[in-house]
């Protein structure tokens, strides 16, 4: 029944013309999903408890999302901060990691941490078991998108580049990203501290060193 309803595409909200009460409703929707993700987890959104508490009626609802996975897609996505632009295309390569690091700094400093930290942990296992079902196919696409990898982008075209590859050895790129970002996490996670470009710097200098390609490699029993 409900893949005979007209839907609404993503187009739609971007047009000149959109009809404000299609981006009202659309709008109370995620709000009523935003809220019960918050106070009860993935399990709480389902499409009785949105609709409920929207005020939106079903129909309207399967118009703006084709399941409740799209619609909790579709909130986790509004939740989570946006990724940060691309790293300059020139410059040593130090400073347009320090530069890189310091724009991820500010961004985890500003973003709701609360809300976030829940829509990461709930996101991984939801993507995997959204990808069982056939017909959440695009949705499981749509969530894998919105994990770390968003983010890492513009590490891994840094580290990828000809000086970074005749500068650094051959550690495995996740290993490389949990380094550098890790801390930045950590701290803002706990609250240990605020994280500068000054501490970024320092987090950029240690990784070089214990990267370069000619470093001498230290073994356990030195």
């Amino acid at each position: 029944m409900n893949s005979q309803l007209l839907r609404f595409s993503p187009n739609d909200y971007d047009s000149d013309d959109v009809d404000p009460r299609l981006v009202r409703s659309r709008n109370r929707l995620l709000d009523a999903a935003e809220s019960l993700l918050r106070t009860g987890g993935i399990e709480a959104v389902t499409i009785d408890a949105v609709t409920k508490a929207s005020r939106v009626a079903r129909t309207t609802l399967y118009r703006h999302f084709g399941s409740s996975s799209q619609l909790i897609a579709a909130t986790f996505e509004r939740l989570l901060p946006q990724a940060t632009l691309p790293p300059p295309d020139t410059g040593p390569l130090r400073e347009r990691l320090i530069g890189l690091l310091t724009s991820k700094a500010t961004l985890y400093a500003n973003l709701p941490l609360q809300t976030t930290m829940m829509a990461w942990i709930g996101l991984g296992p939801f993507a995997s078991t959204a990808g069982d079902r056939t017909d959440d196919h695009d949705t499981a696409s749509t969530l894998r998108a919105l994990r770390p990898q968003k983010y890492r982008e513009p590490f891994d075209a840094l580290l990828q580049s000809s000086e970074a590859r005749d500068t650094l050895d051959d550690v495995d790129p996740d290993l490389m990203f949990c380094q550098l970002v890790g801390p930045l996490v950590f701290a803002r996670i706990t609250g240990v501290r605020d994280m500068t470009q000054q501490d970024c710097a320092r987090i950029i200098d240690d990784f070089l060193a214990a990267h370069l390609r000619d470093a001498p490699t230290m073994h356990p029993d030195e």
